[in-house]
Parts: C-alpha cells; sequence; structure tokens
C-alpha cells in the first residue's frame, strides 16, 4: 500500500522537494481516534513522537479532530474548552456521570457520554428499551452553565427513540390513552396517545443550536434509523419492524402539537442520526451541519491550519465510510482548498490510491503494513503509530 499510494512517484519527499524546493517544516496532526485502540489526543502525541524522533525538534501542533460522535468532547477540551461533569441518567435508567465541554458561552455536548452503547450495564443491548432521557438532561446542564450556542454531536447511540426521553428531559411529555407515560425507549412509542410539547424549556428558543452528525439518513424508512442502524444496537428483524411502526407513528401523534414540521423533519437530513435523536433536535430548533465541518469551526481547525505546511490526518480504518463526512476527508478537504498538502494514518487501509487522491490525501500510512496481525495491530497501536510517523518524516520533513 505504502509504495502504491505514491502513484508512481518513487518518493514523496523528492517529489515535494522539486515542487516547492523546500521540505515542510510545521505540521499539523489534525485525526480522529483509532476507534478501541486510542483516543485521538493519543494519535496526536504518538504522532508527534516519531516526528520529532526523526526530526528532531520540529514544530507540531496538535489539534485532535472529530465528527460530532464519541471523541467530540475530548477533542473540543484538547482544544481548550472546560470539561464539565454531571450525573445524569443513562440509557436503562441507571445514574451516569456525563460530560460536556464548555468555552465561554459555545457548549459541545456529545450525546454518546449520556446515551452511547458504552453506557449499557454490562454492554448487554437493549434496542427496544434504551432511552436518549439523559441526554435532555445533559443539554439542560449546559444551558444551566450559561450556554448559548449549543454544539450536539451525536453518534455512537444505544438508543432508537427518535429523541423522545431527550424531549421529555426537556419538558415534553408523551401520554399513553390512561394518561400514563409511555415506556422508555423506541418500542414504548407504539402505545403514545398525545404529546405535549408546551413544557419545553423556554431557553432553547433564544439559543443557537447546532445537530452536528455525520449521518445524514432520514428517521423511517428504508434509510431510516431504524433499518439501517438498528441491528448495530441489537435490533432483530422484527425489532426492526417494530421501532420503525413505532417511530413512524411518534410522528404522527407529533403533528397535532407541532403541525406540518413534524412529518417535514422526519425527512429532513440527519433526523435518523443516533437513533433518531437527530428528529428530536429538528423539533427544538437545531440546524443541521456535517459534524466535522462544525467541529473543524469550534477547534480553530482555519487558524491552525494557515501555520501548518503539511497536515496530518487519519482514523482508525480508512474506508469508504470515511469518504462519506468522516473526520480525515473533512480535513483533508479543508486542508486541499487552503493548498495544503495532506497525509494520513490509519489502522488499516481499504481505500484505493486514486480514491484517496480524490479526497485530497496524497499518502496513506497504515499500522497493518507494519504489522499484519490485526490483533497485534490493535495491542501494539502506539508504538506503531510512532513508527509510521517516523516514515512520514522521512518521506516529507526530512
Amino acid at each position: 500500500m505504502a509504495e502504491a499510494a505514491v502513484s508512481g512517484t518513487r518518493s514523496a519527499r523528492s517529489a515535494r522537494s522539486a515542487r516547492s524546493g523546500a521540505p515542510a517544516r510545521r505540521v499539523l496532526v489534525a485525526a480522529d481516534k483509532f476507534k478501541g485502540s486510542l483516543t485521538a489526543v493519543e494519535v496526536a502525541e504518538r504522532v508527534t513522537a516519531g516526528l520529532r524522533r526523526t526530526v528532531p525538534g520540529l514544530e507540531v501542533e496538535a489539534l485532535p479532530v472529530a465528527d460530532g460522535g464519541d471523541g467530540t468532547v475530548a477533542a473540543a477540551v484538547a482544544a481548550g474548552f472546560g470539561r464539565r461533569e454531571v450525573r445524569v441518567t443513562g440509557p436503562l435508567g441507571d445514574e451516569v456521570t456525563a460530560a460536556f465541554a464548555l468555552r465561554g458561552d459555545t457548549a459541545v455536548v456529545e450525546m454518546a457520554e449520556a446515551s452511547g452503547l458504552q453506557r449499557l450495564p454490562g454492554g448487554v443491548l437493549a434496542p427496544l428499551t434504551a432511552s436518549t432521557y439523559g441526554s435532555g438532561e445533559l443539554l439542560a446542564a449546559a444551558l444551566d452553565a450559561g450556554a448559548r450556542t449549543l454544539v450536539f454531536g451525536v453518534g455512537g447511540s444505544a438508543t432508537t427513540d427518535g429523541g423522545a426521553g431527550m424531549l421529555a428531559a426537556l419538558g415534553a411529555r408523551f401520554l399513553k390513552a390512561d394518561g400514563e407515560p409511555v415506556a422508555p425507549g423506541g418500542a414504548g412509542l407504539a402505545e403514545l396517545a398525545s404529546a405535549d410539547l408546551s413544557g419545553l424549556d423556554p431557553r432553547l428558543g433564544e439559543i443557537t443550536f447546532v445537530l452536528a452528525s455525520d449521518v445524514d439518513n432520514p428517521l423511517t424508512g428504508p434509510k431510516g434509523a431504524p433499518a439501517v442502524y438498528g441491528p448495530q444496537k441489537g435490533a432483530s428483524p422484527e425489532d426492526v419492524r417494530r421501532l420503525d411502526a413505532a417511530l413512524a407513528h411518534f410522528v404522527k401523534v407529533l403533528e397535532e402539537p407541532a403541525g406540518a414540521r413534524a412529518t417535514e423533519f422526519a425527512a429532513s437530513p440527519g433526523a435518523g442520526a443516533a437513533g433518531g435523536i437527530g428528529y428530536g433536535a429538528l423539533l427544538l430548533g437545531a440546524r443541521f451541519r456535517p459534524g466535522i465541518e462544525v467541529m473543524l469551526d469550534v477547534l480553530g481547525f482555519a487558524p491552525a491550519l494557515e501555520r501548518a505546511d503539511l497536515v496530518i490526518t487519519g482514523e482508525g480504518s480508512l474506508d469508504g465510510q470515511t469518504l462519506h463526512g468522516k473526520a480525515p476527508a473533512g480535513v483533508a478537504a479543508a486542508a486541499r482548498a487552503a493548498g495544503k498538502e495532506v497525509v494520513a494514518v490509519c489502522g488499516r487501509l481499504a481505500l484505493p490510491p486514486e480514491a484517496l487522491g480524490r479526497a485530497g490525501i496524497r499518502r496513506a500510512y497504515a499500522l497493518t503494513d507494519l504489522e499484519p496481525d490485526v490483533a497485534t495491530c490493535i495491542a501494539q497501536a502506539g508504538p506503531l503509530l510512532e513508527r509510521a510517523a517516523e516514515r512520514i518524516a522521512r518521506d516529507f520533513l526530512d
């Protein structure tokens, strides 16, 4: 892969020297996490160590990035936001400690902190009953802390409840025919008889609310949240049918208090994000934007990019999904627009050189090129990443 990705050029270093007359000397490391191995912060640390081992004293700026999914708060904290912790309701009702990031009056809230798969007790999946209630509590905590701009990163959810739990935590009421609240989770929405949105937190109408996600699916249907993402959360084919029908019913009932926008939002891009919590956020007035674009703005990527000669991005797997709104693609697109050269690091590479080139990535360095055994690659990701960074330094910086 490593040599093939040069696209016929024997040395990326000599190609760059011939074009510019001088090697890059300022490097920006803007990579996402290697899921299951390294956080985005750890990726930046390992890459920096490898670069400086080959080029002592090299100027390296680390800006860990995220696309709105798990790791978003950590990326914001690494960029200078303060970390705030609160106790909220986990996806199955247990109390958990969740964090959001705050700088000035801007808060970065990550739904996975409260309602993510990692919050399921014992890791046992619960596709029908997991609730986003804690995510609503997390948003309320950010408002209590003085946030006037909410960046809501969604992904990695354990839930498929259309954001009903989140809305309930913020003051909405969802009742059965007997006047009792519906059961938590997506399946409980099948019994929904009435919805009351009049009690929603009024502060939500006074702020800037951004829904940040790399998912543009609608709420229901063949490309909706249950069908596409339900199986990842443990939903059987029958569960998928139940959840899709329950969410469709949820939308129908919401037409009374919310009007035509209830149906319009269900078909909107991002409505199906994180088990449909995107739909709930749109009902609250959020504006959908691709997660990586939002996070690059929030993290201060533009000025960091201006200072750099070479950009290193990456994530655990560079594959077809990378090209659809994932962090490396967003970083590469912004860097290419600024005329900066980009290389990538990854655990495994599943993109051909031409696809990398179209994405704006000159060359990719995969850990599996250094250690073919995947299990060893995952266990030794840190040292291997340093070795990959040493190669980058020799190819582009010597």
